[in-house]
């Protein structure tokens, strides 16, 4: 694999980059002594500015079962919630820690704290990005399908961090990808043509469409999300719109039979998706969330170790 100084975004992976990650995270599940050591000595920082249960407990669990130390940096209690310049608090931190994991709302925020440190800076999300999930998202479908290589993935909802890197990660391991959504929810400009060159490079597809129907035909994977992402507000008109992209029983019939069914948690259910769907023998929804763990520990292994 080639060597990134930072964790921001699937962009800088090559598809290389990426299945390495991935057979390092089955080794680290099958394997968990192989960890114990990686860290040791190290500390790794994580600031939250969003609320969190699989990343941030994944993480916490990751850095100490590879024997380092996660140190929890409170927002508010740091001199950031009082005006001091994220390039100041960034050149501080790198003095004191070997790692820092951040969730937070703009990419431009955690692209600034990468700008000026000197220590790793990993993206436990934006609202443009969720590298982290989509990673552990990727061994999941390995695990179940052997290879994304060829597979149809279809994504169901509004155009989000999820869904873009869904487009920028999965065709860089040959994925068919379709993005289903309402009408002014389709992904931004700027991401179509990151996820053609995605394409391109592991000769993947993306189509985007407002048909939920061509979405989910013979679909080898339906995931969905939230249809409002965490800070953003939305009507119940606007929640109509989506009614149609609800991963239901009728919308599965239309995948395959083996199709399994995604969601990076947590679910609002009967909304994106039913609870009979999310339950049903078709979900792989926990064993995600389990790999985010397996994830965390292949990309701090590709960091530090």
């Amino acid at each position: 694999m080639s060597k990134q100084t930072h964790f921001l975004s699937l962009n800088g992976l090559s598809p290389q980059d990426i299945t390495g990650l991935i057979e390092d995270a089955i080794r680290f599940k099958r394997e968990k002594s192989w960890c114990q050591d990686l860290l040791v000595g190290m500390t790794v920082g994580l600031i939250f500015k969003k609320p969190s249960t699989r990343t941030r407990v994944s993480f916490e669990v990751a850095i100490n079962q590879m024997g380092g130390s996660a140190l929890n940096l409170s927002p508010q209690e740091l001199q950031l919630s009082r005006g001091e310049p994220i390039k100041d608090t960034s050149r501080i931190l790198s003095r004191y820690l070997d790692a820092l994991v951040i969730r937070t709302f703009e990419q431009a925020e955690i692209e600034e704290y990468a700008n000026f440190s000197t220590i790793p800076i990993i993206n436990a999300l934006t609202d443009e990005y969720h590298p982290c999930q989509i990673l552990a998202d990727m061994l999941t479908i390995v695990e179940h399908k052997t290879a994304l290589n060829g597979l149809k993935v279809a994504y169901l909802g509004d155009s989000n961090n999820v869904s873009n890197t869904i487009m920028i990660g999965m065709p860089k391991l040959g994925a068919k990808v379709f993005i289903g959504c309402p009408k002014g929810h389709e992904p931004y400009e700027k991401i179509m043509i990151y996820s053609q060159q995605a394409a391109e490079e592991g000769n993947g597809s993306v189509v985007v469409t407002n048909d939920p129907q061509e979405a989910a035909r013979y679909a080898d994977v339906l995931y969905t999300d939230v249809w409002v992402s965490m800070g953003q507000d939305a009507g119940q008109k606007e929640l109509n719109d989506f009614l149609p992209y609800q991963i239901n029983g009728k919308l599965l019939s239309l995948a395959k039979l083996d199709a399994i069914v995604m969601h990076c948690l947590p679910a609002h259910r009967g909304e994106e998706i039913t609870d009979e769907v999310i339950e049903g023998k078709n979900s792989v929804v926990f064993d995600q969330a389990e790999n985010r763990l397996h994830a965390q520990k292949a990309i701090l292994n590709y960091l530090l170790a």
